[in-house]
């Protein structure tokens, strides 16, 4: 998984001038206006050989129309909580503000690693003045000007140190394959653990939701260490109304993160509906493996008419997603969770490969020369190099003369490809374009 480095603070510290800088090349919208920046960017970066996911958050706001605690918790906070360093960028001229220490308190109550960058530091009596955000309780401040290139090798060589290579142990045989099993309340996913392991390790029934938290169980499978995740029950969110439930539901997204393969269950006489899809959706955008698991397909009268209207369906709202990626069981009976466990393993194996940059190479050169990438203002665009930056999915890196100027058509052609070329065909692939030939450039 790659890590997630978080820039916050408040507007106009230069959160968006030091993304473009580790980033390099101008992706923000800066300016001297205050709070200009009001989404979310997340780019991947390369630092010391090592992969990151780089995202510039929105300031917390100053004007009297947003408060702070609904600016953080809304918005800035959603985003940390889900990273592994939060980087805090504080303004060295305008010194420490009654908003940077509020904006600490919520920072230390997230939990998140945190460390103090004290921004536009050109000047003598700027560095001066880092000493106070000692006060901030994270730590000595690291004093850098992003928009003057001053100390960005030592903020890299801090973000190296503050987390550990994404590459250790990605292919560990001894990490056990961590198995998420979402869907609605009542599909039957305690069931299918329960059938899965053998015994009832949990509670089930028809009481729609009886399952009310995340609750893992270690097992193996084929000489595999599998660890079992069963969610709550993933409600439309206009119909959760109790705490209980609503918590539930958070905890069930922020699972499908943090797990390798991700089982959808769906009920295969309740059909597929709007829900099931945004939440398949949901788990290849976050690069999740998936698999979509029809379960009661016992119950099912015309098997035929069944898969045909599935085909549609998937074939119209989810085309990343190949048939091979659906399957069929009845958890109650058995039937099916064998092949079901069976793709598990393959997907998994496919999802943490790793192709030589060699073999990268030869394929990109014929795969260009087999169909070119458009022209840019009457000039070829230019692919020069690609390497497999991690796994988990695995990612790819192509640097090009106009990364800006390839469609996404092109990338659609190159992931197929890459899929037909190295037998990716259950694995999400993602690839990524940046600007020059070195793979290595910041």
């Amino acid at each position: 998984m790659i890590p997630r480095i978080v820039l916050a603070g408040r507007p106009n510290v230069g959160k968006s001038t030091l993304f473009n800088r580790l980033y390099g090349r101008k992706k923000a919208l800066v300016s001297d206006i205050s709070g200009l920046t009001r989404d979310f960017r997340e780019e991947i970066i390369i630092l010391k050989d090592q992969e990151f996911s780089l995202v510039d958050t929105a300031g917390v706001y100053e004007s009297a129309s947003d408060s702070l605690s609904q600016s953080v918790e809304d918005n800035a906070l959603k985003v940390i909580k889900d990273s592994d360093l939060c980087l805090f960028v504080v303004d060295a001229k305008s010194g420490l503000t009654t908003k940077d220490i509020e904006f600490a308190h919520y920072l230390r109550k997230s939990g998140i690693l945190t460390h103090t960058i004290v921004n536009k530091c050109e000047r003598g009596a700027s560095r001066l003045n880092i000493y106070e955000f000692f006060e901030l309780g994270f730590g000595e401040p690291l004093a850098i000007s992003a928009e003057h290139n001053i100390g960005i090798g030592s903020l890299i060589d801090k973000i190296v140190e503050a987390i550990p290579s994404n590459q250790v142990n990605e292919n560990n045989d001894e990490d056990a394959i961590n198995l998420a099993i979402i869907g609605k309340p009542n599909v039957g996913k305690s069931t299918l653990l329960n059938s899965l392991i053998g015994h009832d390790r949990m509670l089930t029934g028809d009481i729609a939701g009886i399952t009310r938290d995340s609750i893992s169980t270690d097992w193996e499978w084929s000489d595999k260490k599998i660890r079992l995740i069963d969610t709550a029950g993933l409600r439309r969110k206009s119909r959760v109304y109790q705490d209980t439930e609503m918590l539930a539901y958070f905890d069930s997204i922020k699972t499908i993160k943090y797990s390798d393969i991700v089982i959808l269950l769906i009920d295969a006489i309740d059909f597929i509906d709007k829900q099931d899809l945004r939440l398949a959706d949901h788990v290849l955008t976050e690069g999740r493996a998936l698999l979509v698991v029809f379960n009661k397909i016992d119950l099912v009268k015309d098997r035929a008419q069944f898969d045909l209207e599935i085909g549609k369906i998937f074939s119209t709202n989810l085309i990343q997603l190949d048939k091979k990626n659906i399957l069929k069981v009845s958890s109650l009976k058995g039937k099916g969770t064998k092949e079901m466990m069976e793709r598990v393993i393959l997907l998994y194996e496919e999802w943490t490969k790793r192709t030589t940059t060699a073999k990268l190479n030869m394929w990109l050169n014929e795969a260009v020369q087999k169909h070119q990438p458009p022209a840019r203002a009457g000039r070829r665009v230019k692919l020069r190099y690609i390497t497999q930056a991690s796994v988990k999915p695995p990612t790819f890196i192509i640097f090009s003369s106009a990364p800006d100027s390839i469609p996404g058509s092109y990338r659609k052609y190159l992931i197929n490809e890459l899929r037909n070329a190295f037998g990716y065909n259950l694995s999400p692939l993602r690839i990524h374009f940046r600007k020059g030939d070195n793979p290595y450039v910041i």
